[in-house]
């Protein structure tokens, strides 16, 4: 991080320990679909960008407000998002979406 403020620096830390272990399943998601792009076939690759969207988004908002978990909450909510999104077009494609 670009700043020497420890609450900052402690955000950073929480949300790299939390988040980033699934960034792998953002890659797979990411390489699928640009695959799925040059394939012509991009129903699913879309559905899971917008599945990653709802799941971060509505996740974050339960995590961290309604069962206070506060940041944490939230940062978990992204993590499940980059894990559908990875898992739902290698789904996609394993069950024959460019066929």
């Amino acid at each position: 991080l670009f700043t020497s403020d420890p609450q900052a620096q402690a955000v950073g830390i929480t949300y790299l320990l939390t988040v980033g272990p699934f960034y792998g399943f953002f890659g797979l998601g990411l390489a699928l679909y640009f695959a799925s792009q040059g394939a012509g076939r991009l129903g699913w690759p879309l559905a899971a960008g917008f599945l990653r969207l709802l799941v971060a988004a509505a996740g974050g908002w339960i995590a961290g407000y309604w069962l206070g978990w506060g940041l944490w909450g939230i940062f978990a909510a992204m993590a499940a998002a980059l894990i559908v999104f990875g898992l739902t077009i290698a789904a996609a494609v394993r069950a024959g979406a460019w066929r």
